[in-house]
């Protein structure tokens, strides 16, 4: 079996600030998509479960090979970057036909995972517009994969008042949660051997597509700081009086 996981490489959301010109944070603190993780620990568990190879795949400039480089050093066998310059204003959408390019000139694979989002745009589009774009069936917000054999795949799908139980024909994209797994820690020999490991790059030339995006930014501001909440004192008696009375004023209740 062929287990290809995607990889994003976003900020720490610690890092990020909201300039005139939209988000701005350091080149620094870009990191493995923290969701992508239970990804990568997953296609890990499916590689050494069924003796086959794990693959990862990212979409993004040219620093992105850090983010592939500690993904081989949790034991991924093979990472391909699909590279370009000019992704930061990319919609969902077309980056979700770039990886399916890239999926397709790779060949071979059975089975794709990737997280539920991204910790930056936060749109749980890239899976589902990527499985769209392949033609495969897609399977959202995954806490356990049951089974994979036969030509089939069964896991519980999250719902919100808990799970479905799906089966699906291979190949297959699935989108996982946090509670599938915990990521496991590089070991020193991984990281060593993740500095020497070949990286594939493509172009998008490569996949015969063009980069291009209907959506157009026009301003991204932070969110506007909340008024400071008031504070009601007094006997436990007085003050829910008091609360509400003012509630009543509101007309909240």
């Amino acid at each position: 079996m062929k287990v290809a996981v995607l990889v994003k490489q976003t900020p720490q959301v610690s890092e990020v600030s909201i300039g005139s010109s939209g988000p701005q944070w350091p080149e620094a603190s870009l990191i493995v998509n923290p969701f992508d993780e239970y990804a990568i620990e997953e296609a890990l568990r499916i590689k050494e479960r069924t003796g086959g190879t794990a693959i990862a795949i990212s979409f993004g400039k040219s620093g992105a090979e850090s983010a592939l480089r500690d993904v081989l050093a949790l034991g991924i066998d093979e990472a391909y970057l699909i590279e370009s310059d000019s992704t930061s204003n990319l919609d969902p959408q077309s980056a979700a036909r770039v990886l399916a390019a890239g999926i397709g000139k790779i060949g071979g694979i059975d089975l794709v995972l990737c997280g539920k989002q991204a910790t930056d745009d936060d749109s749980s589009v890239v899976p589902a517009a990527t499985a769209q774009y392949l033609d495969w069936p897609q399977i959202g917000f995954v806490k356990k994969i049951d089974k994979i054999e036969g030509g089939k795949i069964v896991a519980w799908r999250t719902t919100d008042n808990g799970y479905d139980i799906v089966e699906a024909p291979t190949p297959v994209i699935c989108s996982v949660v946090k509670e599938i797994n915990e990521p496991r820690l590089p070991s020193l020999k991984g990281k060593m051997k993740a500095k020497k490991a070949e990286i594939v790059k493509m172009k998008l030339s490569d996949l015969g597509i063009s980069e291009s995006s209907p959506l157009t930014i026009k301003s991204i501001e932070a969110p506007k700081a909340r008024p400071a909440g008031e504070i009601i004192g007094g006997e436990p008696d007085e003050a829910i009086g008091k609360l509400i009375e003012k509630l009543k004023a509101d007309q909240l209740i």
